[in-house]
Protein backbone atom coordinates (compact mmCIF):
# COMPACT_ATOMS: atom_id res chain seq x y z
CA UNK A 1 0.00 0.00 0.00
CA UNK A 2 1.45 3.78 -0.75
CA UNK A 3 2.51 5.87 1.95
CA UNK A 4 0.21 8.33 1.13
CA UNK A 5 -2.51 6.11 1.49
CA UNK A 6 -1.62 5.03 5.32
CA UNK A 7 -1.00 8.57 5.94
CA UNK A 8 -4.61 9.53 4.16
CA UNK A 9 -6.14 6.41 6.74
CA UNK A 10 -3.76 7.52 9.73
CA UNK A 11 -5.41 11.05 9.67
CA UNK A 12 -8.98 10.27 9.26
CA UNK A 13 -8.20 8.06 12.02
CA UNK A 14 -6.90 10.58 14.06
CA UNK A 15 -9.79 13.08 12.88
CA UNK A 16 -11.98 11.25 13.78
CA UNK A 17 -10.48 10.13 17.66
CA UNK A 18 -9.99 13.90 18.08
CA UNK A 19 -13.69 14.84 17.30
CA UNK A 20 -15.60 11.49 19.33
CA UNK A 21 -12.95 12.76 22.33
CA UNK A 22 -14.30 16.42 21.78
CA UNK A 23 -17.62 15.04 21.81
CA UNK A 24 -17.44 12.91 24.78
CA UNK A 25 -15.36 16.20 26.84
CA UNK A 26 -18.29 18.69 25.21
CA UNK A 27 -20.87 16.01 27.23
CA UNK A 28 -18.90 15.98 30.16
CA UNK A 29 -19.02 19.79 30.53
CA UNK A 30 -22.77 20.12 29.62
CA UNK A 31 -23.55 17.11 32.56
CA UNK A 32 -21.39 18.58 34.94
CA UNK A 33 -22.69 22.14 34.55
CA UNK A 34 -26.24 20.89 34.42
CA UNK A 35 -25.11 18.87 37.71
CA UNK A 36 -24.07 22.30 39.14
CA UNK A 37 -26.74 24.41 37.75
CA UNK A 38 -29.62 22.13 39.42
CA UNK A 39 -27.56 22.03 42.65
CA UNK A 40 -28.32 25.71 42.72
CA UNK A 41 -31.69 24.85 41.23
CA UNK A 42 -32.07 22.55 44.36
CA UNK A 43 -30.87 24.71 47.24
CA UNK A 44 -33.00 27.53 46.11
CA UNK A 45 -36.17 25.16 46.15
CA UNK A 46 -35.10 23.43 49.32
CA UNK A 47 -34.34 27.19 51.07
CA UNK A 48 -37.74 28.20 50.32
CA UNK A 49 -39.52 25.40 51.42
CA UNK A 50 -37.45 25.65 54.98
CA UNK A 51 -39.56 28.97 54.30
CA UNK A 52 -42.64 27.55 53.93
CA UNK A 53 -46.23 27.32 55.90
CA UNK A 54 -47.56 23.72 56.07
CA UNK A 55 -51.09 23.65 55.26
CA UNK A 56 -52.85 20.05 54.16
CA UNK A 57 -53.13 19.60 50.49
CA UNK A 58 -56.16 21.03 48.26
CA UNK A 59 -57.68 17.40 47.73
CA UNK A 60 -57.88 16.65 51.73
CA UNK A 61 -59.47 20.58 52.25
CA UNK A 62 -61.76 19.61 49.14
CA UNK A 63 -62.61 16.91 50.61
CA UNK A 64 -64.02 17.80 53.57
CA UNK A 65 -66.24 20.39 52.03
CA UNK A 66 -67.66 17.69 49.42
CA UNK A 67 -68.29 15.31 52.60
CA UNK A 68 -70.03 17.68 54.58
CA UNK A 69 -71.96 18.60 51.73
CA UNK A 70 -72.92 14.81 51.37
CA UNK A 71 -73.69 15.00 54.57
CA UNK A 72 -76.11 17.45 53.81
CA UNK A 73 -77.74 16.77 50.69
CA UNK A 74 -78.09 12.53 50.34
CA UNK A 75 -78.58 13.19 46.54
CA UNK A 76 -75.19 13.45 45.86
CA UNK A 77 -73.89 10.83 49.11
CA UNK A 78 -72.68 7.57 47.86
CA UNK A 79 -74.09 6.00 51.30
CA UNK A 80 -76.83 6.68 53.00
CA UNK A 81 -77.38 7.00 57.27
CA UNK A 82 -79.37 4.57 59.09
CA UNK A 83 -80.35 6.36 62.26
CA UNK A 84 -79.89 10.07 63.94
CA UNK A 85 -77.02 8.73 65.78
CA UNK A 86 -75.11 7.51 62.76
CA UNK A 87 -75.67 10.92 61.55
CA UNK A 88 -74.28 12.26 64.85
CA UNK A 89 -70.99 10.70 64.66
CA UNK A 90 -70.71 11.50 61.20
CA UNK A 91 -71.42 15.14 62.04
CA UNK A 92 -68.67 14.99 64.74
CA UNK A 93 -66.21 13.14 62.33
CA UNK A 94 -66.12 16.15 60.31
CA UNK A 95 -65.95 18.70 63.08
CA UNK A 96 -62.71 16.69 64.28
CA UNK A 97 -61.69 16.48 60.43
CA UNK A 98 -61.94 20.25 60.27
CA UNK A 99 -60.15 20.87 63.33
CA UNK A 100 -57.19 18.43 62.23
CA UNK A 101 -56.48 20.58 58.62
CA UNK A 102 -56.33 23.66 60.77
CA UNK A 103 -54.19 22.32 63.32
CA UNK A 104 -51.85 20.85 60.74
CA UNK A 105 -52.23 24.62 59.22
CA UNK A 106 -49.29 26.91 59.84
CA UNK A 107 -51.01 29.93 59.44
CA UNK A 108 -53.74 28.59 61.76
CA UNK A 109 -51.85 27.99 65.28
CA UNK A 110 -53.00 30.54 66.94
CA UNK A 111 -56.42 30.62 65.65
CA UNK A 112 -58.15 28.87 68.52
CA UNK A 113 -59.26 26.11 66.35
CA UNK A 114 -61.78 24.55 67.84
CA UNK A 115 -63.61 27.84 69.10
CA UNK A 116 -63.51 28.34 65.45
CA UNK A 117 -64.95 24.85 64.64
CA UNK A 118 -67.55 25.32 66.93
CA UNK A 119 -68.56 28.38 66.03
CA UNK A 120 -68.95 27.47 61.66
CA UNK A 121 -70.89 23.76 62.91
CA UNK A 122 -73.21 26.02 64.93
CA UNK A 123 -73.88 27.87 61.63
CA UNK A 124 -74.56 24.35 59.73
CA UNK A 125 -78.16 24.79 59.81
CA UNK A 126 -77.95 28.04 58.74
CA UNK A 127 -75.79 27.38 56.19
CA UNK A 128 -78.17 24.72 55.30
CA UNK A 129 -81.25 26.64 54.83
CA UNK A 130 -79.36 28.95 52.68
CA UNK A 131 -78.14 26.53 50.23
CA UNK A 132 -81.78 25.41 50.44
CA UNK A 133 -82.79 28.87 48.64
CA UNK A 134 -80.03 28.55 46.19
CA UNK A 135 -81.41 25.01 44.88
CA UNK A 136 -85.05 26.45 44.90
CA UNK A 137 -83.93 29.87 42.49
CA UNK A 138 -82.42 27.08 40.17
CA UNK A 139 -85.71 24.80 40.34
CA UNK A 140 -88.39 27.56 39.81
CA UNK A 141 -85.86 29.45 37.26
CA UNK A 142 -85.06 27.26 34.62
CA UNK A 143 -87.55 25.48 32.54
CA UNK A 144 -85.13 22.51 32.06
CA UNK A 145 -84.67 21.68 35.84
CA UNK A 146 -87.33 19.08 36.48
CA UNK A 147 -86.51 18.01 40.10
CA UNK A 148 -84.36 18.86 43.05
CA UNK A 149 -82.30 15.86 42.67
CA UNK A 150 -81.74 16.64 39.71
CA UNK A 151 -80.07 20.22 40.86
CA UNK A 152 -78.23 18.90 43.58
CA UNK A 153 -76.85 16.11 41.66
CA UNK A 154 -76.18 17.86 37.97
CA UNK A 155 -75.90 21.23 38.39
CA UNK A 156 -71.94 23.02 37.94
CA UNK A 157 -74.39 26.33 39.62
CA UNK A 158 -75.06 24.39 42.38
CA UNK A 159 -71.90 22.98 43.06
CA UNK A 160 -70.04 26.21 43.04
CA UNK A 161 -72.17 27.69 45.22
CA UNK A 162 -71.87 25.04 47.54
CA UNK A 163 -68.13 25.16 48.42
CA UNK A 164 -68.79 29.24 48.23
CA UNK A 165 -71.41 29.32 51.11
CA UNK A 166 -69.09 26.83 53.00
CA UNK A 167 -65.44 29.06 52.27
CA UNK A 168 -67.51 32.49 53.14
CA UNK A 169 -68.57 31.50 56.43
CA UNK A 170 -64.84 30.03 56.72
CA UNK A 171 -63.68 33.25 56.06
CA UNK A 172 -66.22 34.94 58.47
CA UNK A 173 -64.63 33.50 61.08
CA UNK A 174 -60.96 34.89 60.09
CA UNK A 175 -60.13 31.26 58.75
CA UNK A 176 -56.90 31.87 56.30
CA UNK A 177 -55.97 30.14 53.41
CA UNK A 178 -59.13 27.43 52.90
CA UNK A 179 -61.54 29.78 51.88
CA UNK A 180 -59.56 30.51 48.95
CA UNK A 181 -58.50 27.20 48.42
CA UNK A 182 -62.15 25.73 48.37
CA UNK A 183 -63.68 28.33 45.59
CA UNK A 184 -60.67 28.06 43.48
CA UNK A 185 -61.05 23.90 43.58
CA UNK A 186 -64.29 24.70 42.99
CA UNK A 187 -63.39 26.93 40.16
CA UNK A 188 -61.00 24.13 38.17
CA UNK A 189 -63.83 21.45 38.72
CA UNK A 190 -67.20 24.08 37.29
CA UNK A 191 -65.12 27.10 35.49
CA UNK A 192 -66.98 29.64 37.79
CA UNK A 193 -65.06 31.78 39.74
CA UNK A 194 -66.73 33.14 43.02
CA UNK A 195 -64.32 35.20 45.54
CA UNK A 196 -65.09 33.62 49.36
CA UNK A 197 -65.06 37.20 50.39
CA UNK A 198 -68.03 38.29 47.97
CA UNK A 199 -71.59 38.66 50.00
CA UNK A 200 -73.97 37.16 48.28
CA UNK A 201 -77.98 36.98 49.67
CA UNK A 202 -80.37 34.11 48.96
CA UNK A 203 -82.16 32.56 45.90
CA UNK A 204 -78.91 32.70 43.93
CA UNK A 205 -79.31 31.19 40.40
CA UNK A 206 -76.18 30.77 38.61
CA UNK A 207 -77.62 29.32 35.25
CA UNK A 208 -74.93 26.93 33.15
CA UNK A 209 -72.13 28.66 34.49
CA UNK A 210 -69.18 28.31 32.98
CA UNK A 211 -67.15 31.69 32.56
CA UNK A 212 -68.66 33.41 35.25
CA UNK A 213 -66.46 35.39 36.92
CA UNK A 214 -67.83 36.99 40.58
CA UNK A 215 -64.58 39.59 42.17
CA UNK A 216 -64.05 39.90 45.72
CA UNK A 217 -65.55 42.96 47.20
CA UNK A 218 -68.48 41.97 44.71
CA UNK A 219 -72.38 42.48 46.63
CA UNK A 220 -75.39 40.60 45.54
CA UNK A 221 -78.54 40.61 46.50
CA UNK A 222 -81.56 38.50 46.70
CA UNK A 223 -82.96 36.34 43.82
CA UNK A 224 -80.48 37.33 41.37
CA UNK A 225 -80.09 35.06 37.71
CA UNK A 226 -76.88 35.06 36.78
CA UNK A 227 -76.24 33.21 33.28
CA UNK A 228 -72.46 31.80 31.68
CA UNK A 229 -69.59 34.34 30.81
CA UNK A 230 -70.86 36.91 33.35
CA UNK A 231 -67.93 38.81 34.89
CA UNK A 232 -68.51 41.16 37.77
CA UNK A 233 -64.51 42.47 37.90
CA UNK A 234 -62.44 45.34 38.96
CA UNK A 235 -61.85 48.49 36.76
CA UNK A 236 -58.10 48.56 37.82
CA UNK A 237 -55.99 45.47 39.43
CA UNK A 238 -53.46 48.50 40.73
CA UNK A 239 -52.40 46.65 44.11
CA UNK A 240 -52.58 49.91 46.01
CA UNK A 241 -56.54 49.20 45.68
CA UNK A 242 -56.48 46.06 47.71
CA UNK A 243 -58.83 46.44 50.52
CA UNK A 244 -60.88 48.80 48.57
CA UNK A 245 -64.61 48.51 47.02
CA UNK A 246 -62.99 47.40 43.53
CA UNK A 247 -66.56 45.58 42.44
CA UNK A 248 -69.82 45.87 41.49
CA UNK A 249 -72.63 45.49 43.57
CA UNK A 250 -75.67 44.15 42.33
CA UNK A 251 -79.39 44.41 43.95
CA UNK A 252 -82.27 42.34 44.13
CA UNK A 253 -84.47 40.55 41.93
CA UNK A 254 -81.78 40.75 38.82
CA UNK A 255 -81.00 39.32 35.66
CA UNK A 256 -77.43 38.85 34.22
CA UNK A 257 -77.27 37.48 31.09
CA UNK A 258 -74.84 35.70 29.16
CA UNK A 259 -71.32 37.79 28.41
CA UNK A 260 -72.13 40.46 30.50
CA UNK A 261 -69.05 42.20 32.40
CA UNK A 262 -70.16 44.95 34.61
CA UNK A 263 -66.63 46.40 36.27
CA UNK A 264 -66.12 49.13 39.44
CA UNK A 265 -66.56 48.89 42.88
CA UNK A 266 -68.96 52.63 42.22
CA UNK A 267 -70.84 50.53 39.83
CA UNK A 268 -74.33 49.57 41.41
CA UNK A 269 -77.23 48.04 39.58
CA UNK A 270 -80.62 48.81 41.25
CA UNK A 271 -83.07 46.30 41.92
CA UNK A 272 -85.35 44.59 39.40
CA UNK A 273 -82.92 45.44 36.23
CA UNK A 274 -82.50 43.13 33.46
CA UNK A 275 -78.56 43.30 31.67
CA UNK A 276 -78.74 42.28 28.15
CA UNK A 277 -75.86 39.52 26.99
CA UNK A 278 -72.93 41.22 26.14
CA UNK A 279 -72.97 44.50 27.67
CA UNK A 280 -70.33 46.35 28.91
CA UNK A 281 -71.53 48.41 31.80
CA UNK A 282 -68.81 50.72 33.83
CA UNK A 283 -71.54 53.28 35.54
CA UNK A 284 -74.25 52.74 37.92
CA UNK A 285 -78.07 51.93 36.66
CA UNK A 286 -81.37 52.78 38.67
CA UNK A 287 -83.96 50.36 39.30
CA UNK A 288 -86.20 48.98 37.17
CA UNK A 289 -83.55 49.45 34.52
CA UNK A 290 -83.24 47.16 31.03
CA UNK A 291 -79.77 47.83 29.63
CA UNK A 292 -79.36 45.82 26.27
CA UNK A 293 -76.33 45.39 23.78
CA UNK A 294 -77.06 46.71 20.22
CA UNK A 295 -75.41 44.60 17.74
CA UNK A 296 -74.05 45.38 14.30
CA UNK A 297 -74.99 42.02 13.15
CA UNK A 298 -77.31 42.06 10.14
CA UNK A 299 -79.15 39.43 8.72
CA UNK A 300 -79.88 39.18 4.82
CA UNK A 301 -82.77 36.83 2.86
CA UNK A 302 -80.91 35.09 0.29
Amino acid sequence: MPHFIKREAFLFLYYNIIVYLHTILFKIVIYYKMIFNNQQLFKHILDKQKQLELVPSNIVIANWAKHLIEFLFPEQATKLFVSVEAMQVQFDGLAAELTAILNATTACYNCNNEAKVTAFFENVPALYALLNTDIQALLEGDPAALTEFEVIRTYPGFYAVSFYRIAHALLKLHIPLLPRILTEYAHSVTGIDIHPAAQIGEYLHIDHGTGIVIGETVVIGKHVKIYQGVTLGALSVEKQLAGTKRHPTVGNNVVIYSGATILGGQTIIGNNCIIGGNVWLTHSVADYTKVYHESGTKIISV
